[in-house]
């Protein structure tokens, strides 16, 4: 069988990207796959247009995996039962603490969210499904970010923007990092406030088959200063132990 050329660099400089979360320059994708620079040109510039490629305009244009090819990537999980699986024990979770309940991955160096279960009188939350937010002031993001490998979270730090979106927001990277030394030793993360200033959110990490992070659970509501966090860290985290397991994560010693 005859294979189309275009769809074949097509793919492959889908692949390449996805294996470069800091991002790719064009002149590399030649360089890596053989490929004259009008050819590629002209299949990065459309796959930018459609979605499935992000453009970061710098010095040097960068292109990092785009929110379509996620979504591609999210409806092939799907057929595999994942998010099936993980539904209803968040529904079941939203209803049991009273509290929207969010389940998120890593995209690049942002937190894409992937579920979404409210309890019967929800608190309006901005995050719908699909969308993105930073990872260094999310407790979603701080649980992935705190158990991933030490390349990518050097990636994703090499990628953060780091900007004040309240008075809580931490703004640097040695901060981040304390953070996260903080997050492991806990066993889950804290947004305080950091996004928006009436809102707080526990996040905790929930692990794969393989033993790699695969995303986190955050429970969100309106700040209240009577509000046990530590007893609500500790109660997500264990929720996130549970889907984990159901995962088919075999925790170690």
């Amino acid at each position: 069988m005859k294979l189309n050329r275009t769809t074949q660099r097509t793919v492959e400089i889908l692949k390449l990207v996805s294996k470069n979360p800091e991002g790719i320059t064009l002149d590399d994708i030649c360089k890596t796959l053989n490929l004259p620079k009008t050819s590629a040109y002209d299949i990065v510039t459309t796959l930018a247009e459609m979605g499935m490629v992000n453009v970061d305009k710098g010095a040097r244009q960068r292109y990092t995996i785009g929110l379509t090819a996620y979504r591609i990537g999210v409806n092939y999980t799907n057929n595999l039962d994942f998010i099936g699986a993980l539904e209803p024990e968040l529904k079941k979770f939203a209803k049991e603490v009273g509290k929207t309940v969010f389940f998120g991955v890593r995209s690049d160096h942002e937190v894409v969210y992937i579920c979404k279960s409210e309890p019967e009188n929800p608190i309006i939350t901005t995050a719908t499904v699909g969308t993105k937010n930073p990872m260094y002031c999310t407790s979603l993001g701080k649980a992935i970010l705190a158990y991933s490998d030490e390349e990518t979270l050097r990636q994703v730090m090499g990628r953060i923007k780091f900007v004040r979106k309240t008075e809580n927001t931490l703004t640097d990277p040695e901060s981040l990092l304390a953070e996260l030394d903080k997050v492991k030793q806990q066993g889950y993360a804290l947004d305080a406030r950091e996004v928006e200033e009436h809102m707080e959110c526990v996040g905790a990490p929930v692990f794969g088959a393989d033993g790699n992070v695969l995303g986190a659970i955050s429970v969100s509501s309106l700040y209240k200063p009577t509000e046990d966090y530590e007893s609500l860290g500790r109660l997500v985290a264990g929720k996130a132990g549970q889907l984990s397991k159901l995962m088919g994560y075999i925790r170690k010693n």
